[in-house]
């Protein structure tokens, strides 16, 4: 009785040409054009490189081992057409690489789930690129072997070869042959949440799931809470890694007699909320294939827990329905070093200005915890800030018989001494309902003798620019940095770089960042283009001052970008002169040109005149791919 991988139906999936060897797939490739990804191992490569015009254009994914590296040296390709990376290949792996080295041919061999077939052609039917593939012998024989199968269990006489079998029918010969019952060996992993940890949190479910296990996982805190008399059998080990539980399982039943083994991995508080749970679930599930082809069946499920942000919230009386939920487990954690102590110290910092920049405008804020100190810098961070008027509810030892729930003024947090587990409400009691739309006035900002972008065309600005969620803006030439402001006051997730070069203006733009609590507008110090070099790449870019560097600029956005959104204002004729220039040096689309004229009313005794301010050009356009030229569209 033999089992072989089973074949995977190639129907539906996209181009697909099935070859019987390695030499039809050769003969086959010789006729078409484009760049070819080979994905079928180092061995057959002398084979596909006979043809320099064939070895040209192949792009060949192989293990990292010396071996494989030597036969692509020795068949002449160059480093940039071998790719040596260990699988498993997701789909979206596969999507980047046939994009990044713009392939036209996928070429594979018939194999079976783990050799990640099916991802292959996922990723080829979605990109529409052909694929050919090279049968694997052994799924031709197929057919015959399930009706030999099917001939010996009925007891015929005559005897066959059986080949190609799955794994179930493999089992099903040999309890036919031995007339023994087989069971897969089963692994079920149970994901548990057990609330603040005190066992009277514990939910019936998770008591019962522990109640059963053979291993207990988790944390050493978590373990030594949990009541001797629950399970005297189980196995405890201080392991909260998916890897090194997965190791632990295999080796086990590798040495056991056993047909079936449970697990529970314990964590705090609700698997569902800022829990490690959710890794180790797509770590499990990963290795759950891998693990049946071995005969072995991996069940997995979750049992929820109490999170500390409902139950401090029903002992507290304070709603979390509308709250935001913020998490500073980990921003203080132990570290090794002198270096290693300053960087936990910055990073705390950044998660608490963070948590205090979002109570700044939200009516209720739930805040996860790592201990007494961040509860200490939370309150120091909180009373520097003069213009809060945040109350504090804190949760210590929440669920254990130590458990105290108290609130206290920010600036008393420093007075606290007893370590331990802290959850932390804070509300703003001066909340103000958020606007909907940008546009601060300008006697909002700090102005000095800076130009500034009126109010006006700042808005129109903003809405050309079409920001996006995660959007990345480089605000050239930013002034008082009111467009930096209000950019970064639309959504946190979006980053600006203010780049300016004048001194007095940087001190400006920091004022106004510090004034409506921005902190995710960072300084650039620097003449443009030249500052603009080792930034991150943008997605959008507003000129406001080019400082007569105007084409070189839009040279480096669109080297760094070339499909970035750029907007560009002009007061002077000189500068009204290049924009009219861009779409002849640069390949552009969804280009306007529009002139702004704001006028105010002023006072004149008894009447009210109308003064124009200076009109302002604004120039809006997306960055579009390389034009072709005349002679290479002829």
């Amino acid at each position: 009785v033999r089992r072989e991988t089973e074949s995977i139906q190639i129907g539906g999936r996209g181009k697909v040409t099935s070859v019987k060897n390695q030499q039809q797939c050769v003969e086959m490739l010789s006729g078409m054009e484009g760049n070819i990804l080979l994905t079928t191992g180092s061995k057959e490569l002398p084979l596909y490189c006979q043809k320099p015009e064939l070895r040209e254009r192949l792009f060949v994914r192989v293990l990292p081992g010396e071996e494989s590296l030597r036969i692509c040296r020795e068949q002449g390709l160059t480093g940039k057409q071998i790719i040596a990376m260990q699988g498993p290949f997701s789909k979206e792996l596969n999507v980047a690489l046939l994009n990044q080295f713009h392939i036209s041919c996928l070429v594979t061999k018939e194999s079976g789930e783990t050799g990640g077939y099916p991802e292959k052609l996922a990723a080829a039917a979605e990109l529409q690129i052909p694929v050919i593939v090279i049968e694997n012998p052994e799924s031709r024989k197929q057919e015959t072997s399930h009706s030999v199968l099917s001939a010996e269990l009925e007891g015929s006489s005559e005897t066959a070869e059986v080949s190609g079998l799955s794994l179930q029918e493999t089992a099903a010969a040999l309890e036919h042959i031995t007339g023994k019952q087989i069971f897969l060996k089963k692994i079920k992993v149970v994901l548990a949440g057990i609330g603040m940890g005190a066992p009277g949190v514990f939910t019936e479910e998770v008591k019962r799931e522990i109640k059963q296990a053979d291993y207990l996982f988790g944390a050493k805190r978590i373990l030594s809470s949990l009541p001797e008399q629950w399970n005297t059998k189980a196995k405890k080990q201080n392991l909260y890694l998916a890897e090194d539980i997965f190791s632990c399982l295999s080796e086990e039943l590798k040495h056991t007699q056993q047909n079936r083994l449970s697990a529970v991995l314990l964590f705090s508080g609700d698997i569902g909320f800022f829990s490690g749970a959710k890794k180790a679930w797509e770590t499990f599930a990963q290795w759950e294939k891998e693990l049946e082809q071995a005969g072995i069946a991996v069940e997995l499920s979750c049992c929820p827990g109490i999170s500390s942000v409902s139950y401090l919230s029903a002992k507290s009386d304070i709603s979390y329905q509308n709250a935001k939920i913020l998490s500073l487990h980990g921003a203080s954690g132990k570290t090794v070093g002198q270096a290693g102590e300053e960087y936990a110290a910055e990073r705390q910092r950044e998660e608490i200005e963070k948590a205090v920049r979002t109570a700044e405008k939200e009516r209720t804020v739930f805040l996860i915890t790592s201990g007494l100190s961040d509860i200490k810098a939370l309150g120091h961070a909180i009373a520097e800030r003069k213009n809060l008027n945040i109350r504090m509810t804190i949760g210590y030892q929440l669920s254990y018989p130590e458990e105290k729930i108290f609130t206290m003024e920010p600036e008393n947090c420093g007075s606290l001494q007893e370590e331990g587990l802290y959850t932390c409400i804070l509300e703003n009691e001066a909340y103000q309902e958020p606007r909907l739309t940008h546009g601060y006035p300008d006697e909002s900002f700090c102005r000095g003798k800076v130009p500034m972008t009126k109010e006006e065309v700042r808005e129109v600005s903003l809405c050309k620019l079409r920001l996006t969620q995660n959007a990345v803006l480089y605000d050239i030439g930013s002034g008082t940095g009111s467009i930096a402001v209000e950019a970064g006051a639309l959504s946190e997730n979006i980053k600006v770089y203010a780049i300016e070069r004048k001194e007095e203006a940087l001190g400006l733009i920091r004022e106004n960042c510090k004034k409506f609590g921005l902190g995710n507008v960072e300084l650039v110090a620097g003449t443009a283009p030249e500052a603009l070099e080792a930034l991150p790449v943008p997605t959008h870019g507003f000129i406001g001052g080019s400082g007569g560097n105007l084409k070189e600029i839009l040279a480096l956005l669109y080297r760094k970008n070339p499909n970035m959104r750029v907007v560009i204002t002009a007061v002077t004729l000189e500068t009204v002169g290049e924009l009219a220039e861009i779409g002849r040096e640069f390949p552009i689309t969804e280009e306007e040109l529009v002139q702004i004229s704001v006028s105010r009313a002023k006072a004149a005794g008894r009447y009210h005149l109308m003064q124009a301010e200076n009109p302002v050009y604004l120039m809006s356009f997306r960055f579009a791919p390389e034009r072709e030229s005349e002679e290479e569209k002829v």
